[in-house]
């Protein structure tokens, strides 16, 4: 899979509003309702990110999560970057925010 250019990462965000960039990774944090929903969310990711091969770097806070994305082979930021982050966001969405 390709490394995206800077004007294919741009248009990118356009689906994923909260993210943004940092060198080579994008990321985000997460606010939940205490420890318990920080971990559950975590859970939920991991399955997806399993199907398809694509492992966040996470770090939890107590009622934060962090998740920064690249594609390591690649050396840099690639649609499946994106894609991963859309189904983070959809995850929240549909499942921790009222």
């Amino acid at each position: 899979m390709a490394i995206l250019t800077p004007k294919q990462i741009k248009a990118s965000f356009k689906a994923v509003t909260n993210w943004s960039q940092r060198s080579k990774t994008i990321g985000r944090t997460y606010l939940f309702d205490g420890f318990l929903n920080s971990l559950a969310f975590v859970n939920r990711i991991a399955l997806d990110a399993q199907k398809i091969n694509h492992y966040p770097e996470i770090d939890i806070k107590f009622d934060q999560v962090t998740l920064t994305l690249t594609t390591q082979g690649e050396g840099g930021i690639t649609e499946k970057d994106f894609a991963l982050a859309r189904q983070c966001d959809e995850v929240f969405l549909k499942s921790f925010i009222s």
